[in-house]
């Protein structure tokens, strides 16, 4: 028995680096997610979805994007959004554990000094074990998700005559979709019908944020709530970081979009005000418009692409290349303005490898988004070069706003998106622990050379 056992596990693949289980996870829930939604009881009517239209479903859901090239409540009957919305599950809950317990790994596999650092500035993860981790996910995602379906299925009850079962279906999923930050709705027009309910659009936009920010965060904030100022550096960057976004946001979507007849003209102040805020979450990395997005000014687009490519909170169901990336880069930045040997953050000093790693991902995240905007431009025409922008960062930063021209594009570019949700789900998680866990020590330095800047 022990020979069989030995044989078998030779002939599995063997991952080098802890990074590689994330991909291959990921990867084949993306292909049983394809092979279920490509069953002929998947879909509403009597043939079975094409191949293409089932994969990009499927990494969608999984990389709990949003985009869609079909229209999820006409096209996919009850089976194939339930197998949608097991995929969001999957793919929230999987990213929110396996970057957990990267961060967890990077903690273990540097020096002692270090390690204790690090167990002092992620204290929710710390030195802790797996179990807890993964349980910690479970407790946090369930609670989120079930507080987020209550307040939906009463109100849908309430406000819109809507019997018990279908409410909470519908409550059930969309909370699922918001928590996981995935952006999915059952109705065909996302959620522009409540574009006048607080009711269903604020616990939305909670569970977004709240999924946005991450497990340690929540974790930490669940203990150390009340004192600010024991919080990890970590926290205190995605705290802040969120509240300016979300702020700077709301006006900069309420102030762009408030002459627009199409958008926010028509609504009084404080539907504005909601649907402005509304909007400013949703580039978090979510998904859901009460809004028209193809009606909107270039403007809007070109500020919610800023959004949308700095995305929420690191080890959470959010994407882009974070926001402890973004605003550790401005810290940068602002020191070498002032003058200032070291980087210092909240009372902290941030070393230079975790700079040149902050550098390494945003840099490659901005030619993973220039290139394949490049290549739909120039091979649709009939795309403006903002639309094609718009829906190539969308799709990188798992967002899922779309400007209403994802399923108009050719079956190669649609192919693209999928390589690109994939990539951006994934790439920023494992590029960035695969550059914590490499080190290299040198034994020498080599002479200092001063090429010209600027």
């Amino acid at each position: 028995m022990r020979r069989l056992t030995r044989k078998a596990a030779r002939r599995l693949p063997h991952f080098r680096h802890p990074a590689q289980f994330v991909v291959a996870g990921f990867a084949s829930a993306i292909t049983v997610g394809t092979v279920l939604l490509s069953l002929p009881v998947a879909r509403e009517g009597p043939d079975s979805a094409t191949f293409l239209e089932a994969l990009f479903t499927a990494t969608s859901g999984v990389c709990v994007t949003g985009l869609i090239v079909v229209d999820t409540p006409e096209y996919w009957s009850t089976f194939g959004e339930i197998v949608i919305l097991g995929l969001i599950q999957v793919g929230g809950f999987g990213l929110m554990t396996m970057a957990s317990l990267l961060v967890l790994l990077v903690s273990r596999r540097i020096g002692l000094r270090s390690r204790l650092t690090a167990a002092a500035e992620t204290k929710s993860l710390g030195l802790g074990d797996v179990r807890r981790v993964v349980v910690g996910v479970a407790k946090v995602s369930l609670l989120f998700e079930a507080a987020t379906a209550i307040a939906l299925t009463a109100r849908l009850m309430i406000g819109y005559d809507e019997s018990f079962g279908r409410a909470g279906y519908l409550g059930v999923f969309h909370a699922i979709s918001a928590f996981n930050n995935a952006g999915f709705s059952l109705y065909s027009d996302s959620l522009m019908r409540f574009s006048g309910d607080p009711w269903v659009l604020l616990p939305i936009a909670v569970a977004v944020i709240c999924g946005g920010l991450g497990f340690p965060v929540l974790l930490e904030l669940r203990r150390e709530f009340r004192q600010p100022r024991r919080w990890s550096l970590h926290t205190k960057i995605t705290v802040s970081a969120t509240i300016l976004l979300l702020v700077g946001g709301s006006a900069f979507v309420t102030f762009s979009e408030w002459q627009n007849d199409e958008t926010l003209a028509p609504m009084n102040l404080p539907t504005k005000l909601m649907n402005g805020f509304f909007h400013a979450v949703m580039p978090r990395t979510a998904g859901f418009n009460s809004l028209d997005v193809g009606e909107m000014t270039e403007g809007t687009w070109l500020g919610t692409d800023v959004l949308m490519f700095i995305g929420g909170g690191s080890a959470s169901t959010a994407g882009g290349i974070k926001v402890t990336t973004f605003f550790l880069l401005f810290f940068v930045i602002y020191a070498e303005i002032r003058g200032q040997r070291s980087v210092n953050v909240f009372d902290r000093q941030v070393g230079p490898r975790v700079q040149r790693q902050a550098l390494t991902v945003a840099l490659l995240s901005v030619a993973a988004v220039v290139v394949p905007t490049i290549i739909i431009a120039e091979a649709t025409p009939d795309i403006s070069t903002d639309r094609a922008m718009f829906e190539v960062v969308s799709a990188f930063s798992t967002v899922g706003l779309s400007t209403g021209i994802t399923a108009e594009l050719a079956s190669a570019e649609q192919a693209m998106l999928v390589l690109l949700m994939f990539v951006g789900r994934l790439g920023p998680i494992t590029f960035a622990s695969a550059l914590a866990l490499r080190h290299e020590e040198r034994l020498y330095d080599l002479p200092e050379g001063r090429p010209i800047i600027g």
